[in-house]
Formats: structure tokens, sequence, C-alpha cells
């Protein structure tokens, strides 16, 4: 693709500006590609210039000597930033071939001066950007649609190999880079964040041209920005001197960029990276021996770890996948086999199944679950397994020394399993240290067993813990959320709060492992964002565990540490008046009672009972719903007789019996009678215990002549949610209420064996329902005579 030449489109070719003018090279690159970074490479040596330029974040050009301090590449400068409306975080990768480095490389040891000129990471501009050196595919899809089109390639990837990572002889490298994105770039409007980062980096390559002195200065930028930038720099105000100033953070925001460790597998595009190109341990191997070289070895790696698996590849195979390979380069047009020529190569010569799927080298992004297992090994091959090791030394933030010192200091820095009792003061204090490390996402710690909710008497956990290589990256990572521990675990949790809104589901988790890290304390921040969103809440059932769970932590819990907790209670107060907002505007008609309200204003009646002296609950106020809600004849059946349960519990001057008497219809009594015993079940037992004999009217009596008085069919109604409704009460209460009910009838019985039957009752109830609707249909036949005699020789 030559710049003077007709484009495969059809049309003429942008002319490349020539490059030098104003001594100014600038050179468009791909990130990540071995060519541009031997067009770099072969550049700076040929010029020897007075500045190198690099996209980059300018405010790390003062630290460049950390990036020279002889680390195992890859690595990343990772860059972090949080105010009171935005959190971010991005990164910055280098490998060996990544172009950026080079120039870094080159520049300094021609000594040359060397700087980031691209804006700040924490930078409006990269919003929702968290990789700066992502390539800008989607802005220029449809362009790279057709030149795939008219090249005969499945993807951007395939074009790139195709056009200028298959020769090893850079020739008019330059020339073809530039005609290349300078048809991308000419299609595509730039977005306010490119423009404001072009204007930026333009004004450091002025400055730079006034430095020099008439010495060459070196630009190297992605290719989308090269030709805006050169357009600014010559259209630009002669009268600008001097060198632009760093833009620095907002004030009160925190923010920081240190060198982590960075890996192969979080550089490949087959794991979802936004630079977009793939297979790195390929193009490592292409940097460091050519083509040929790059696809001989990673064969014989493809074999050896097929061969591993106990997968059979013979000479002949790997023979037959090199010739493959090689023929494939020739049939089109390659000097050298690219990577898709290998990959096509190996998929011919060792793979004999179908396929189900595409290849995954033919479209973008991750690798598929259910890829064939030969051509997972050979994207894995491609891909590598290289992991970045920082030089000893390297400035890290405070949080990665506050969590090696208490790892030493607790006796966690090793291997192995870790058995912990919550009781003994010192395992306690680990616990919280591994739960904080957890929460923060640090590999390496993981829970195999310990309290699940809080309300369960576990007094133990156990952990394994497994340092590996990327326990650093991780921990440096976290360092963006607090210089301790204890404090970036709180951020987690408080961040965590507002990611979940209103999912009272995910804030009961947060709440629990606030706990668990020992982090209640810390009230103001985290209640701050829970509190607002119990407020817009819906999910009653939902509030009912989370005030539920909170409301025992908060009481009784010495273990964790949470009794009396501010945040704890907190969430207790907001929980109950959600509650009862939510009850008094609910409405519905006869539908089966909904355990999960139920609990929610159990728990708010034992929030009421056990804590309205110490926490700020209107006792009142919650009568006042109680009574509203108990005669509102439009709230669902459960509810009000939930409602009563309410008042009744909390001392209100209640009528039980005529209660009773005001749901005596068959298809609402159980569900009423479901939500008076999940409130006031001690209640009932009470009244029931009070009553001087077979004349008194309690509940139960009342209760009792009721049933007795339905017909069969209502009955029959009745009979399903007046099951569940006496599953409130526990086996034994049963057993006492089956033996009052005996007495007011004067039969001699065992209660225990009244409440054991030899079938289901539900099962009988709908065996009697059929029988009497067999026996309707048969008597508007005229047979009900022959329908009975049927029916008795059958028994």
């Amino acid at each position: 693709m030559a710049a003077v030449h007709e484009s495969p489109l059809g049309a003429a070719a942008p002319q490349s500006p020539p490059e030098g003018e104003d001594g100014v090279t600038y050179i468009g690159v791909r990130h990540h590609s071995p060519a541009c970074a031997r067009l770099v490479r072969d550049t700076i040596r040929r010029l020897r210039p007075a500045h190198v330029l690099v996209e980059g974040p300018a405010d790390f050009s003062g630290r460049l000597d950390e990036l020279l301090l002889g680390h195992d590449l890859p690595i990343a400068i990772f860059s972090h930033y949080r105010d009171e409306r935005r959190t971010h975080a991005s990164w910055s990768p280098f490998c060996e071939y990544s172009p950026e480095w080079v120039a870094i490389g080159e520049g300094r040891a021609c000594g040359a001066e060397v700087r980031f000129i691209d804006l700040p990471a924490w930078h409006p501009a990269f919003a929702g950007r968290r990789n700066r050196y992502a390539d800008a595919d989607e802005r220029y899809a449809e362009v790279i649609e057709r030149l795939c089109a008219a090249f005969a390639v499945d993807n951007i990837d395939a074009l790139w190999d195709h056009m200028f990572e298959g020769d090893d002889d850079n020739g008019d490298l330059g020339e073809r880079l530039a005609a290349y994105f300078d048809l991308v770039r000419g299609e595509s409007d730039a977005g306010e964040d490119d423009t404001a980062r072009e204007a930026y980096m333009a004004r450091w390559v002025r400055a730079a041209v006034a430095d020099a002195d008439g010495r060459p200065v070196v630009v190297v930028t992605g290719g989308f920005h090269r030709a805006a930038i050169r357009r600014l720099v010559q259209g630009g105000d002669d009268k600008e001197t001097g060198w632009p100033d760093v833009p620095m953070p907002p004030e009160g925001a925190l923010g920081g960029s240190y060198l982590v460790p960075y890996s192969f597998k979080r550089l490949d595009a087959f794991t979802g990276y936004q630079s977009g190109m793939p297979s790195p341990e390929y193009y490592q191997r292409l940097w460091e021996g050519g083509p040929e070289a790059a696809a001989a070895g990673l064969t014989e790696v493809v074999v050896a770890r097929l061969r591993k698996r106990r997968q059979r590849v013979s000479t002949a195979d790997l023979i037959a996948a090199r010739t493959l390979t090689e023929g494939l380069a020739r049939l089109r047009g390659h000097r050298h086999p690219s990577r898709t020529d290998l990959l096509d190569g190996l998929v011919a010569a060792l793979v004999t199944d179908d396929l189900d799927q595409r290849l995954p080298w033919t479209s973008r992004g991750p690798l598929e679950p259910g890829a064939h297992p030969a051509v997972a090994e050979m994207v894995a091959a491609l891909s590598g397994d290289r992991v970045g090791a920082l030089r000893p030394g390297t400035p890290a933030p405070p949080l990665l020394h506050d969590v090696n010192a208490e790892l030493e200091r607790l006796k966690l820095d090793g291997w192995g399993a870790v058995n912990l009792k919550l009781s003994d003061d010192r395992g306690l204090r680990r616990s919280r240290v591994l739960h904080r490390l957890r929460v923060l996402g640090i590999p390496g710690f993981t829970r195999e067993s310990g309290p699940a909710t809080g309300a369960e008497p576990v007094l133990e956990e156990r952990w394994t813990l497994e340092p590996g290589e990327h326990r650093l990256p991780a921990l440096i990572e976290a360092g963006a959320y607090g210089a301790t521990l204890r404090d970036a675990a709180a951020t987690v949790l408080e961040q965590r709060a507002q990611d979940a809104g209103t999912e009272i589901g995910r804030l009961a988790v947060v709440l629990f492992d606030a706990a668990l890290c020992g982090c209640t304390d810390i009230s103001d921040r985290i209640a701050g964002t829970i509190t607002p969103a119990i407020a817009a809440a819906t999910e009653l059932g939902g509030l009912g565990d989370v005030l539920g769970t909170t409301l025992g932590l908060w009481r009784h819990d010495r273990l964790l540490g949470t009794a009396g907790s501010p945040l704890f209670g907190t969430v207790v107060e907001s929980c109950v008046t959600r509650v009862l907002w939510l009850v008094e505007g609910m409405r519905g008609g006869p539908a089966p009672a909904e355990p999960a309200r139920l609990r929610a204003l159990a728990a708010t009646r034992d929030a009421l009972l056990h804590a309205s002296g110490t926490l700020d609950l209107d006792r009142d106020a919650a009568l006042a719903v109680a009574e509203r809600v108990s005669v509102c004849a439009e709230a669902p059946p459960d509810l009000r007789g939930a409602a009563f349960g309410l008042g009744w519990s909390l001392g209100a001057a209640a009528d039980p019996v005529r209660a009773v008497l005001g749901a005596a219809s068959p298809r609402i009594v159980g569900d009423w009678l479901a939500g008076l015993f999940a409130l006031a079940r001690d209640e009932v037992l009470a009244a029931e215990d009070a009553s001087a004999g077979p004349g008194e009217r309690s509940v139960l009596a009342v209760l009792d002549e009721l049933i007795g008085g339905l017909s069969e069919h209502d009955f029959l109604i009745a009979l399903p949610a007046l099951r569940q409704a006496f599953e409130f009460f526990p086996p034994r209460e049963r057993e006492t209420i089956a033996r009052r009910l005996l007495e007011r009838r004067g039969v001699r019985g065992s209660a225990r064996s009244l409440l054991r039957t030899g079938r289901d009752p539900l099962v009988l109830a709908e065996a009697r329902a059929l029988e009497e609707r067999v026996d309707a249909l048969l008597a508007a036949e005229g047979l009900a005579s022959s329908g009975a005699e049927v029916r008795k020789e059958t028994e």
C-alpha cells in the first residue's frame, strides 16, 4: 500500500507529507506492534534527535528513571484517581516490542531529552478508558471493514499482519504506515477527548522544536493522532513559548501513579485487552528473531503442549504443520509466515475433528467457552505466560508496605492452611486482616469455612494462603483505595454500597463484610451511602432480611465486635422506617400469604421491642401504622393480620376475638391468621393460657368454632392457608394447641397422634374434592346411584 498509488477502495490514497519538516519526524504507531517498534528504533538511531516525545502521561515524565531500572517486562504504569464524583483507574502497559518503550530506551541511549506528552490519566479526557494504549478501532470500523474486504482478510489483526508485520525490512514502512493512518483518520471524526489530547501534545511538540535549536525532534504517538498533531503544530501560534504546564488534579482529589508488574495474559486481545494486538508471545518472538523463527519456535511449543495433554502428535504431523504454514504464506503473498498463516497451518495439520465454532483468530475478542482443546492450546501457546517483575526498590504505594507489615506481624505471610479461633483476640485480628484482603480482591487468600450470616454460632474460620506472582500487582493497584489496609477495605465497601443502589441483597452482603472486616465503626462513610439506598428500596422481603441480620448483630454480636455498632444502629433505624412506609402503601385482594414480607414485619417488631429505648425508633408511629393497616379493607389479608399482630405485640389495646371474627371468610381467614401468628404467636398462646376454661373465648376457641361451622366446601377452600398459618408455631407449640382443643371438646386422646396423619391432609382434601366433582357430574348425567356403587366397590 504505497502512499501515492490507488488505494484498494478505488480512490487515491492520501499523500503523506514529507517527514522532517521543521525538523520534526512524526511516527504514527499501532501500540504493541513489533514493526512499529523497529521503525522507531531505526529512526532514532539514524537521526539522533535532541528530543523524543512519546504518547504517555505527562505527569510521569519526571519519573522515567523508574521505568529504566531494569525491570522484567511486561510492566505498566498504573494510575488512579478519586474525588467526590468520579473514581478512575487506568493502565499504560509496556512490553519489549512496544514502540513507546523502544522510544524511551533508544532516546535515552542517544542522549535525547525524552518526555511523555499526553494528558495525565486522571484527566476527564480519559473518562471511561481503562487503557491509555487502546487502539481506536471502533472509531474507524467502517474503513477497516472495507480494507479487510479489499485484502480478503477476516479482521484488523490479519490486515495489520498482512500489510506490516510480515516483512523484516523496514524499507518504505514509514510511508506505508502514514498512508494507512491518514486513510483511516481521514474518514473519522475525533471526539472532544481526542481533540483535547491532540491539542495538548501539539503544544509539547512546538516547545520541543523551539528548544531543539535546529536538531531533529522525533514524535511517537498512536497513528490515529499523528496527522492531527502535525496539522496543529504547523498551524500553531508562533508566539507560544516554553514547555506546557502539566495539569494537576483538582483540590481535594486523591490520585497517583505507580509501576506494576504486568503479564502477557493481561496484554492479550484473546483475554479481552483493549489494545487489539493478540498473541503477545508470538509478537515477542517476532521481535526477537523475526517471522521465520517465531513460526518455527511456536510450532514446536504447540506440539509440546498438545503432547503434554496426551494428544497424539507425530513427527509427521509436525512436518505437515510447517509445510502447510509455509504453503499458506506463499499462497497469501507473504514473504514469511504470518500469525494467521501459522495458526491456520496448525489447525489444518493437527485437528481432524469437525469444529463447531469459528476459529478465534477470525474475529475479535476473548476465546469463547467450548473451543476445541487443540485450538485452545494453540491460542494459549501464542499468548504465552510471561509475567513481568519490578526491580527491588521500585517505589510502591503505602498500602503495600502496610499489608506486608501486617502479614509478617500476624504470621500470615506463608503458605498452607490457617485455622482461626474468632473467640480469641489474635484470631479475630488475623481474620479481619484476611477479610480486608479478600474484600480488596487480593489473590492468594481463600476462606474455606466460617460464619456466613453472623447469626449462626460459628466460632472458627479456615483459610488457605497461596502467595503468587499476581499478588504484588493487585496490592499496588489496591493502593488506589487507601494508604492502610483498613482504610482501603472501608473505601471498597463504601464503593460497593454505592454500586448496589437499591439492591437490598447486595447491601446486606456489604454490611456483613463490614462486620467481618471490622469496619463497622466507620459509620459516616458507609452509612452515608447505605441509608439513602434503604430509603429508596422497594423490596420488602430484602429489607426484612437486612433488618433481621443487622438487628441481631447490633444486639448480640460480641464476637465480631458489632454489638452497639453506630453503623448497624443507623441501618436498623432506616429499615424500620422504610418497612412501615412500604407496608402502609400496599394494596391487594385475597392472595396467599407472603412469608418474606411477614418476616420483614417480624424484624420490625423485634427492633421496636428491643431497640426503641436506644435507637431513634418511633414506637407510637409504628402503632398508628399498624392500626391503620389492620382495618384497611384494601390491604392484603396477611398484612392485615400481621398489622394487628404488630400492634398487639407492642402492647396496643386489642380485641383479638373480634379481629378473628372480622376475617372469618374462608378465602382470607388462613392468610390473615398467617400474618397474625407471624407477628403475635406468643400473645396468642399467652391469651390461651389465661383463659379460665372451656367457656372462655380465646383466639383459638373462636377459631375452633369458626372452622367447625364451615361447610365441607368452604373448609377445603380454607385448608391450605390454615396449614401454612399454623406452621408459624413450632412442633411443641402445635402439640399444646392440639391438647387445648381436645380439652375444650371434652375428648380424651393423644395430642401428638392428632398431629400425625398417615397421609398428607392436602392430598386427602384434594381427593375428597375430586370425589365431589365426580358425584356432581354423575348426578347431572343421571348416574348418581351407579357411581356410588362403583365407588363402594373400589373402596
